[in-house]
């Protein structure tokens, strides 16, 4: 009696790609440099920064398409003003602002996962760009499109 799968040639597909996955995370893991006093990246933590930077990057088009399209529909609308007092004006030229201030907030936000996930792709994940040290896996994992370790960054926040 033979038994038939449902699951055919997909389900060798999702095994292929996961151990694809499996593979890329585990030569990643050992490219990657860490503090003195930190373990070195598991195959699980590289999985898990790259699904949150993925969630990350989704989550930043998503917004830059609202705050975008808001936008739009705020320059379509405003016509050429007549007839709106000051307040009128002053209301629409601060709401164009704040949704300018989205849009670039969500488009650099999103260069910044994109930047980060490139990174752990090659391998230079989680090296300060300012001094070459690492930046430190528990800081990366709070925080995993940062770019700089915290000395760097304290110098650059009091500037």
């Amino acid at each position: 009696m033979t038994t038939s799968s449902t699951a055919g040639p997909r389900a060798t597909t999702k095994k292929a790609a996961g151990t694809t996955n499996r593979t890329s995370a585990r030569k990643i893991a050992e490219q990657l440099r860490v503090k003195d006093d930190e373990s070195p990246w598991s195959e699980d933590e590289i999985s898990e920064v790259r699904g949150v930077l993925l969630e990350e990057i989704e989550q930043h088009r998503v917004e830059l398409k609202l705050a975008e399209d808001e936008l739009d529909d705020l320059l379509r609308a405003s016509g050429d003003g007549s007839g709106d007092d000051q307040a009128d004006a002053g209301a629409k030229t601060a709401e164009r602002e704040h949704e300018i201030s989205v849009a670039a907030n969500a488009r650099a936000s999103l260069r910044q996962a994109e930047h980060a996930l490139e990174q752990l792709e090659a391998g230079t994940y989680g090296i300060c760009e300012n001094c070459g040290n690492p930046i430190g896996k528990l800081r990366l994992q709070a925080r995993p499109r940062a770019t700089l370790c915290m000395t760097c960054q304290e110098k650059q926040d009091r500037h």
